[in-house]
């Protein structure tokens, strides 16, 4: 059984910054594809962010986050993160990972592809405000 346990998020200013983990549970994630998604309020989750399997050697942004999140991942710990700066209130919402998939590469349409997943967890709270 697939799960992740999300942490990390909390209430900023904008320009603040965070540091978001996820833990997969039940599975060994080091050669899948692991994905960043975020819901804001009264919107559709979508994929942010993703990192390919094994060393993590390719790696996708969603435009709004490029050059401010980056994403990372730490295998002896079955683990990802995703260092958010510069934050701004439109970030604020839900952010949730997932495996993504193996094999697939890393890009919008890989994350898109999976967001039927069932194997969502409950995800971190992200609020940025002045």
């Amino acid at each position: 059984q697939l799960e992740f346990a999300e942490s990390g998020g909390g209430s900023v200013q904008p320009g603040g910054s965070l540091r978001l983990s996820c833990t997969a549970k039940g599975f060994t994630s080091e050669w899948y594809t692991m994905g960043w998604y975020h819901q804001a309020p009264g919107k559709e989750r979508e994929g942010i962010s993703c990192i390919s399997g094994k060393e993590g050697s390719s790696t996708y942004y969603e435009d709004s986050v490029k050059g401010r999140f980056t994403i990372s991942r730490d295998n002896a710990n079955n683990a990802i993160y995703l260092q958010m700066n510069d934050l701004r209130p439109e970030d604020s919402g839900v952010y949730y990972c997932l495996a993504v998939g193996l094999a697939v590469g890393c890009d919008k349409y890989v994350l898109y592809g999976a967001t039927g997943s069932k194997h969502w967890g409950e995800g971190t709270r992200v609020t940025v405000s002045a």
